[in-house]
């Protein structure tokens, strides 16, 4: 079987060759292509038996469709979030998906960490200014997160991963989560509701899947009830956050930081090298021009550990596949969708 693998960059054929050479030799060979899939690069999965796409893959109905006309009928997630697929198109055709559920959890907790240290004590600048022998520490003051209240919202792996990190700061940890009671989480800190959390804590930091009940989480209405000065993180995804609103929000100083590993408007521009180009997109350039906001391009799950595991998910997903096996990590499969649209299998 041929597997074509989209959006690929050198990392994802060095984790994925070398993952398939060692564990399944047997079991496909590999075309890599570094454009993203989409209806204008689909013909270039014509001949494969299944794709693999990332998160700003598209992989709506007309795609899909297209696919399934190729011959294609596994489509193989190497991310945790599917809001990029319509399931449901998926299943009507019949079609097989899986996904990576959770990959070094750690990884993206100990990001979000690194971007709220970052953000805080202001290093990103003075390592700029030490660089041109500037080491004048005027501006550069923070604030001592031991003893700070920080709020997690979602109580997956990765949420309470970063809660236990923060906890070792000596961090007052409040939570909240709508589907997961997490009896574990209660030795670091206090399940509460969203509002309480937002308007207590001095961090806030995203860790649940976009869905609709969770598109633009935070808004206008939502960030009038955070703690004036609280910092925003965001290692989740883009959606979670109208960007509107917390540019708003920074002009009148409701919030003190900004620290993003996302965009909801991302897929054009992240994994990619625009510095030749100029770009077009007036929102992130408006953002990118606040002192107190830090923006990386989606990199929280960039660890070797991470992509290993990745690439070995994927693959033992496609296994189960050829060998007609149960497929734990399956979102359709046989034309049926495992889980609802408007739910994440494993939450983030």
């Amino acid at each position: 079987m041929k597997l074509a693998v989209f959006s690929a960059k050198s990392y994802d054929r060095k984790y994925l060759d070398e993952v398939r050479a060692a564990r399944f030799p047997d079991l496909c060979t590999i075309e890599h292509h570094a454009f993203a899939l989409s209806s204008e690069t689909v013909s270039l999965a014509q001949g494969c038996g299944a794709v693999c796409a990332f998160v700003n893959d598209t992989l709506d109905a007309r795609v899909l469709t297209t696919l399934h006309g190729y011959g294609i009928r596994a489509i193989l997630l190497r991310c945790a979030g599917f809001n990029h697929i319509d399931l449901a198109a998926a299943e009507s055709l019949g079609l097989f998906v899986a996904n990576v559920p959770a990959y070094s959890p750690e990884a993206v907790a100990e990001f979000a960490i690194a971007l709220t240290q970052t953000l805080n004590r202001k290093t990103h600048r003075a390592y700029n200014r030490v660089r041109e022998g500037n080491f004048n520490i005027e501006g550069l003051l923070g604030r001592t997160l031991h003893g700070k209240t920080v709020g997690i919202v979602g109580l997956g792996r990765i949420g309470m991963a970063t809660a236990r990190i923060f906890n070792g700061f000596g961090c007052r940890l409040l939570a909240h989560d709508p589907v997961v009671d997490s009896d574990t989480f209660r030795q670091y800190g206090t399940l509460v509701d969203l509002d309480t959390l937002l308007q207590e804590s001095h961090i806030v930091s995203l860790h649940c899947p976009l869905t609709e009940s969770t598109r633009h989480l935070i808004n206008e209405k939502t960030l009038a009830r955070m703690r004036p000065g609280a910092m925003l993180v965001n290692t989740s995804r883009g959606g979670l956050i109208k960007t509107e609103a917390v540019i708003q929000a920074l002009k009148t100083h409701v919030l003190g930081g900004l620290a993003l590993d996302v965009y909801e408007a991302e897929g054009e521009l992240f994994y990619n090298d625009h510095s030749g180009e100029i770009i077009e997109d007036d929102v992130l350039m408006r953002l990118m021009t606040f002192h107190n906001v830090l923006l990386c391009g989606h990199q929280a799950f960039f660890t070797s550990e991470a992509l290993t595991e990745i690439a070995d998910v994927t693959l033992s997903n496609l296994s189960d596949f050829v060998a007609r096996r149960s497929c734990k990590n399956s979102l359709v499969s046989e034309g049926h969708v495992v889980v609802p649209a408007d739910k994440e299998p494993v939450r983030l």
